[in-house]
């Protein structure tokens, strides 16, 4: 039983090493390097179709260059950039809240023109169908300004569009104090003809993400929506050219999101649509567009419609999406947030580390609350455990006289091994039950620190800037004290990235494990002892919070498992340690 229950464990260890290993360190190290290696392609497809270019005749060029834009500024505290008058395009934009690095204040550059490189934008405009009068402002309808020279929270600005049959559409565009963009339309049917109308919306982005994006199979990053009671997500790299995903219902939205951000279109929560997402192929970058088609509404001659559609673009901060939902009846708008398939997990683990977190000053503080919290909350088990595991090692004398005794006769081992854990009243398996109690906390805090933008840039006392991040201090150049940084080396730059937080991890996971009953087999002793150091590497590349997290929880599993020992009579490796001290310092005097 002893031996089942060390294979077991040293099975489950094992998985619990490699998967993740396997899953967040070489899986995305192969998609990067795949991802640098149609970089190149795509550089070289670039600078060949460049070249063609620029032997081309010149005068044609100028013959077929568009004209000057008129646009409109956008000035918040929360975004700056402008918008085209062509389509109404809100086509750049940067998010002033948010620095594009821990040491760069720059703000995050968001939204890109049409025209320019990584072009990246979202737009509002109408189609006429059937009939009677056509002419509606499409996506490259140029509309005049009637009010406003610049969009600010306090200054909306008035466009208006004149269609030559009739149609009439006056747009009032406003600006929240975030990042929501409201659309108003009036329009009037002056034509003597039922006029047919539909609105629609896209956001559109040429090419996936710059540097320095990479793909990773937890997060969801590309086209996204919600329809109804239909929610659809593609990613870019599982899109097809040519592919195209649609659904119809009340109330939703579509966008496009990155892992922080995310621009969307609403269109009015009480309006039936279509909602789509397709990749386009064409030279040059391949284009990804999220949109809506609003079911076709009557005007009759001398009526008037108003309608409101919006367009989000900006950071996705939970609960001003919450917000948003809750004040502007946005369905499920808090979902741009990749929550994953254990939202039931994520979200209230977020809930309470955000929560925490305005208490006590910080992210990380809010971490090791919630850790202590989740150690209350499975005292009564976990101290089973360790009574358990402590009385195990105490039995080990005796299991070893059993083994010795029936060294020839394997099956009467086993069957006095379990009487013995039967007189004892032990459970060989207990000793399990802390690994699975941090399994889905691990998995909650990991997805927490990875999607959600609240994490983002949270420093920790000491030199954690980021908790999102990995450790940025490194062992091997004695934590920044030479001048040399030995992550840069070639295939093997980020094995050696092993901060000071993963080292505090390792010691701790060594002192627990040293708590707890050997392997009798000596070849599962060794690869237990191994395991703390094969940790260390693997948790070094995740992000820091997770590993003090990881810290922390050993710690306080430490110090619990040392004080029921200790109560059970058991000596343990730190009290031979503190005997051994005692007895140099006796033999000195």
């Amino acid at each position: 039983m002893g031996d089942n229950r060390n294979i077991i464990l040293a099975i489950v260890i094992s998985a619990a090493i490699l998967i993740p290993y396997q899953i967040f360190v070489l899986g995305p190290m192969n998609e990067r390097q795949q991802a640098a290696r149609l970089a190149e392609q795509s550089t070289a497809v670039q600078t060949e179709m460049t070249d063609l270019a620029a032997s081309s005749n010149a005068a044609a060029a100028d013959a077929a260059a568009p004209a000057e834009e008129q646009r409109i500024a956008i000035v918040s505290e929360a975004v700056t950039g402008s918008l085209s008058l062509t389509g109404t395009r809100i086509d750049e934009l940067r998010l002033q809240r948010y620095d594009t690095e821990v040491d760069d204040e720059s703000p995050v550059e968001f939204l890109h023109r049409r025209d320019g490189p990584n072009a990246f934008y979202a737009q509002d405009g109408w189609q006429a169908l059937g009939a009677g009068p056509t002419d509606a402002p499409g996506f490259n309808a140029s509309w005049t300004l009637v009010s406003g020279n610049q969009l600010t929270p306090e200054t909306p600005v008035v466009l208006e569009y004149r269609g030559n049959d009739g149609l009439v559409f006056r747009r009032t565009i406003s600006l929240d104090d975030d990042y929501m963009f409201t659309f108003a339309d009036e329009i009037e049917n002056t034509s003597g003809q039922t006029a047919s109308l539909s609105r629609f919306a896209r956001v559109r982005r040429d090419g996936e993400p710059p540097a320095p994006w990479s793909p990773f199979f937890i997060l969801h990053e590309g086209p996204i929506g919600v329809v109804g009671t239909n929610i659809l997500d593609e990613k870019y790299r599982s899109m097809n050219p040519g592919d195209e995903t649609a659904r119809s219902g009340t109330g939703g939205w579509m966008g496009i999101t990155d892992k922080y951000w995310m621009a969307a279109v609403i269109p009015d929560q009480s309006m039936e649509f279509e909602g789509s997402m397709r990749l386009i192929a064409r030279q040059g970058d391949d284009t990804f567009q999220s949109g809506y088609v609003t079911q076709p509404v009557e005007l009759a001659p001398g009526a008037t419609l108003s309608t409101t559609a919006r367009i989000f673009a900006g950071a996705k901060r939970v609960d001003l999406l919450q917000a948003y939902e809750e004040n502007l009846g946005i369905s499920r708008f808090d979902m741009a947030v990749d929550w994953g398939m254990f939202w039931f997990l994520t979200r209230p683990y977020f809930w309470l580390l955000h929560t925490l977190s305005g208490f006590l000053g910080g992210i990380g503080f809010a971490i090791l609350a919630v850790t202590v919290l989740v150690k209350i909350l499975f005292f009564p088990l976990a101290n089973r455990a360790y009574v358990s595991m402590a009385k195990m090692k105490n039995l080990q004398p005796k299991m070893q006289e059993i083994r010795e005794k029936y060294a020839d006769d394997k099956q009467k081992q086993q069957q006095e091994t379990i009487a013995l854990y039967q007189r004892e009243k032990v459970n060989p398996l207990a000793g399990c039950l802390p690994i699975l109690f941090q399994i889905p906390v691990f998995y909650a805090l990991y997805k927490t620190l990875f999607v959600t933008l609240e994490m983002r840039h949270e420093p920790f006392p000491g030199w954690v800037q980021d908790l999102a991040a990995p450790d940025p201090t490194n062992v091997w150049n004695l934590f920044g004290l030479l001048p040399y940084d030995p992550s840069g080396v070639w295939l093997i730059g980020g094995a050696l990235a092993i901060g000071a937080w993963p080292i505090l991890m390792g010691i701790t996971m060594w002192a627990q494990q040293s708590l707890n009953p050997p392997p009798p087999d000596k070849m599962q002793a060794r690869i237990f002892a191994f395991l703390p150091i094969v940790f260390t590497f693997v948790l070094a590349q995740f992000a820091v919070g997770l590993v003090i997290y990881w810290a922390w929880n050993n710690f306080l599993s430490v110090v619990q498992q040392y004080v029921i020992m200790r109560r059970q009579g058991v000596e343990t490796q730190l009290d031979k340690l503190i005997k051994s001290l005692r007895n140099r310092g006796g033999e000195a005097s």
